[in-house]
């Protein structure tokens, strides 16, 4: 796998464990200030998760993307 399409493939993985954190944190959490925080962190972590599913189609686009998707 190409080191670009490495680093998107672990960002699409970091964004699930921050969408994961911030569904855990907000069941946990006992105030609103945590409940911000983690409204926040879903927010980033979805819209960072559009842009690199984008740039993930793109590389399959290019032919880029290894292995191709099946």
């Amino acid at each position: 796998m190409k080191a670009c399409d490495h680093n998107i493939k672990s960002t699409l993985e970091l964004v699930d464990a921050m969408i994961k954190l911030a569904e855990r944190g907000d069941s946990d959490r006992e105030d609103n200030g945590c409940g911000i925080l983690y409204g926040i962190l879903r927010d980033a972590a979805y819209k960072i998760k559009q842009v690199a599913e984008m740039e993930r189609e793109a590389h399959i686009r290019k032919g880029w993307w290894d292995p191709p998707p099946s």
